[in-house]
This record gives C-alpha cells, sequence and structure tokens, in this order.
C-alpha cells in the first residue's frame, strides 16, 4: 500500500532531519530484524519518533500498552513519562519477551516498566489504573475487545494511539468472509467515530496510526 511516508528515500531524507534515536533502540532494530521471523511488526524509527514526541508532549505518569513485540514502541513510549511514571505493556506471545525483557533490562527505565505476558482481555480487567496514554497493536482482530476494556481507563485528556488502521488498504474494501481482523479494525474504527467521548484522527503513516483525544 502507499502510504505517507513509506518511500525509502522519503523515510531516509526524514531520519537526517529529524532527532536520532537512541543507540539502545537501533541496537534493538537491528536484532529485532536479525533474529525474528516477522521483523516488520516492529515500530521503526519514524514511528517510532511519532510515538515519543506525543508521550514527552503529554507527559503521563501512567502508560498502557498492548502489544509488545521486541518492546521498542514501549522504549519510544517512555521517553515521555513523568518522573515516576510506569508503562504496562502486555504481549501474548511468550517466546518473543525474552529479548523485549533483555532490552528493558538495559534501559534507564527498567524500574518503570511492568511487562505483563499473556492474552490483554483476560488481563486487563486486573490492571486497575488510570491511563493519560494508551497504545493499541496487538492482535487486529481482539481490537474492538481492548477499546471496551481501555475506553473508561483512559483520563480525560488522555490518548489512545492505535496501529494498523488502514490495514494494508484492505479497509477500503468489503471484507472477504474469512477476514476476521479487517472485519474487527473497521468495527473498531466505527466504534471510536460514533463514541462521543473521543475526537480522532487517522494519519497515513506506515499502515495508519489513529490518535484519539478523550475529551
Amino acid at each position: 500500500m502507499n502510504t505517507l511516508f513509506t518511500n525509502d528515500l522519503t523515510e531516509d531524507y526524514i531520519r537526517k532531519n529529524s532527532t536520532k534515536e537512541p543507540e539502545l533502540l537501533r541496537m534493538l532494530e537491528e536484532e529485532t530484524y536479525r533474529f525474528t521471523g516477522n521483523p516488520r511488526m516492529l515500530s521503526g524509527f519514524l514511528q517510532g519518533r511519532v510515538l515519543s514526541f506525543l508521550s514527552r508532549l503529554i507527559r503521563p505518569e501512567r502508560i498502557l500498552e498492548i502489544g509488545t513485540f521486541t518492546g521498542y514502541s514501549a522504549l519510544c513510549l517512555c521517553e515521555g513519562l513523568a518522573p515516576g511514571g510506569i508503562l504496562h505493556t502486555i504481549e501474548c506471545n511468550d517466546e518473543i519477551a525474552p529479548v523485549a525483557r533483555k532490552y528493558f533490562d538495559l534501559s534507564e527505565y527498567k524500574n518503570q516498566i511492568v511487562f505483563h505476558i499473556g492474552d490483554a482481555r483476560t488481563l486487563l480487567p486486573g490492571i486497575r489504573e488510570t491511563f493519560q496514554l494508551v497504545y493499541l497493536d496487538g492482535e487486529k482482530k481482539e481490537y474492538p475487545e481492548y477499546f471496551a476494556l481501555v475506553s473508561d481507563k483512559i483520563s480525560s485528556g488522555g490518548l489512545l494511539i492505535c496501529d494498523n488502521l488502514l490495514w494494508n488498504g484492505k479497509v477500503f474494501d468489503q471484507p472477504e468472509p474469512g477476514d476476521h481482523s479487517t472485519k474487527a479494525i473497521l468495527e473498531f474504527t466505527n466504534a471510536i467515530t460514533r463514541d462521543v467521548r473521543f475526537e480522532s484522527i487517522i494519519l497515513p503513516i506506515r499502515d495508519g496510526i489513529m490518535i484519539a483525544r478523550k475529551k
């Protein structure tokens, strides 16, 4: 799909003219591409800098992430944490968890990250916190359930950031009968659009990022 900022020359130009990511993130990106089966799941430089920038703007005391993968996006979000702030991140794949845990332990935020392994739908009811920033990048077919579980946990003025809302262009056509992920993304997007508690915009960065602000 021809989304904004996916052209290699464009991304190279943006990288050269943007604040560089910490060296630890560069190392993590390199390890992810060398040793994982689906490295494109990693947020990468551009999206990571956007997440960092948004987090820095609001200085959240509590962040929730669903979909840790190798930990790149979590570390980007931590860059904006208020002093003493905490990030909760949930990953369902215990096989990839050691990579994330390794880089969390190497980072300056190791004492500010609470790493949960398991199904977010099961774990979320037990996380009794209010969050100023929530980032969704988990199982796409579960996005509507995530929204139902986290919407009341977001504080007024807080941000809900959601990845893959353009879903490689599949959202523009009628989903195939067995395409549960595309159907779920469409249901999720419509739910936020109709929810009077939120104002939202989808940006065509990589596979589409929605930024929703709770009123």
